[in-house]
């Protein structure tokens, strides 16, 4: 586990055609809403991590995440996984909020599964997908965001946002000291 947690403090309409993001330029996939909704990672030790949802994308996954998020269930939980050789930070089990490191990475909200959402978006650095279990369909609370590119996850996990600011911060994250678990 990561010495720190995550509040996710709000969604807002935005509209800056011209800010400095990370998505892939390739014109064949498709592109999110113009009026993006915007979530906030804000972390204790490690700043804020901002990212733009694609309900267009993958609306029932957005509308998972937005509903949690409004129900504060992610307030106080942890990034439970990084893995520099995946490139990858994951949070969103709320087993992050007790102490039994064993069950990090198992737990979901109180909502069935969420069915998979693939689309052309490629799995680039900064991507916001849905952790799930070996069921392409067993996404339920659990995200990651991508350090780097990722192919061998291009339709194969959904992509549901990117990060727009704070990309930096989640570097550094990578490199947070970590308890192995088990």
């Amino acid at each position: 586990m990561i010495p720190f947690t995550l509040l996710f403090l709000f969604f807002a309409a935005c509209n800056d055609n011209n800010s400095n993001n990370t998505s892939n330029t390739n014109a064949a996939e498709p592109k999110p809403e113009p009026d993006a909704q915007v979530a906030v990672i804000e972390t204790a030790d490690y700043g804020r991590i901002v990212i733009e949802l694609y309900p267009n994308i993958a609306p029932q996954m957005v509308e998972r995440f937005k509903k949690l998020i409004s129900e504060k269930f992610y307030d106080g939980t942890a990034i439970h996984r990084i893995d520099a050789s995946l490139g990858i930070i994951q949070g969103g089990d709320p087993n992050t909020k007790e102490n039994n490191v064993a069950a990090y990475g198992m737990g979901n909200s109180p909502y069935s599964n969420v069915p998979a959402e693939f689309s052309d978006i490629l799995y680039e650095r900064g991507t916001l997908g849905a952790a799930r279990t070996r069921d392409v369909n067993g996404a339920n609370c659990q995200w990651f965001i991508t350090l780097k590119k990722q192919p061998e996850f291009d339709k194969k996990y959904t992509v549901f946002g990117r990060v727009i600011d704070g990309i930096k911060n989640a570097e550094i994250i990578m490199t947070a000291p970590t308890v192995k678990q088990g």
